[in-house]
């Protein structure tokens, strides 16, 4: 479980949410420039701006605080607390029209996520994962419980990429033995898994700012989070990601990315 949150901190993940919003929903579906950053992944005014926006409303309340964001880089990340943020999570389906994009905002403690939150400004849905608690919308929610061993459950992962990855063979072993698979939802899945509608969560090419609000919104709705060889996620191991409703279901799962 992770380690307690402030109630200061909480209240200002809820603003910087609020203010990102702003930002980005009057670009949905509209007609606006994307450009093509170094790694080839698309960026739009959308994304820098509201990591913008958030980065200073971070300085003026917690100018102590490190900050490591997707598209204006990293300051102070020798600090106690540093927020972790991606602006636009999904900024394929945003540019597509397609309302499975989030606004992510972490907080670490010392490396280790300690508050997350998964918001998504079309559909009004805001995750928040803190204090033993995951909410959806203010509403305790919790992951499912009921199903344990991967041929019941349902996967989702980002993309079919994973099988063309250096695990694809470890992914393979998972996707032929889970009841059901679907593609494409970006960290909204990892929001349903934790409302207990998805069973498992596998991604790669994971960088902190995609997955450090993630982990508290999965640990605190019971779930369990980790790379693809049971260690925890902090701010220093991005890559390979696997997210489960449960504890029993979680082990089968690494069993078989292990090749165990």
């Amino acid at each position: 479980m992770t380690e307690t949150c402030p109630p200061e901190f909480l209240e200002l993940a809820h603003r910087l949410a609020d203010a990102a919003g702003e930002v980005v929903s009057p670009l949905f579906r509209e007609k606006i420039d994307i450009i093509s950053k170094d790694d080839a992944s698309p960026v739009t005014i959308a994304d820098r701006n509201a990591e913008m926006v958030m980065r200073d409303m971070i300085e003026a309340a917690f100018p102590e605080h490190g900050i490591y964001g997707e598209e204006h880089g990293q300051v102070r990340l020798d600090s106690e607390y540093v927020w972790v943020l991606d602006p636009i999570d999904g900024t394929h389906s945003f540019i597509s029209g397609v309302p499975t994009f989030a606004t992510l905002i972490g907080l670490t403690r010392n490396g280790k996520p300690i508050m997350g939150v998964i918001d998504q400004p079309i559909a009004k849905e805001r995750w928040v994962g803190a204090n033993g608690r995951t909410e959806l919308n203010g509403t305790q929610i919790n992951a499912r419980k009921t199903i344990t061993t991967c041929s019941e459950a349902s996967l989702f992962s980002w993309g079919i990429e994973l099988l063309f990855s250096e695990r694809g063979e470890d992914y393979k072993k998972l996707l032929d033995t889970v009841a059901r698979t679907r593609f494409g939802y970006d960290s909204y899945a990892y929001g349903l898994l934790a409302h207990g509608f998805i069973d498992i969560v596998a991604d790669f090419d994971m960088k902190p700012f995609d997955y450090c609000a993630l982990v508290p919104v999965v640990e605190n709705a019971g779930g369990v989070i980790s790379d693809w060889d049971g260690n925890p996620l902090t701010l220093n191991n991005p890559g390979y990601v696997l997210a489960s409703a449960n504890k029993s279901l979680h082990e089968h799962a690494l069993s078989l990315l292990s090749g165990v």
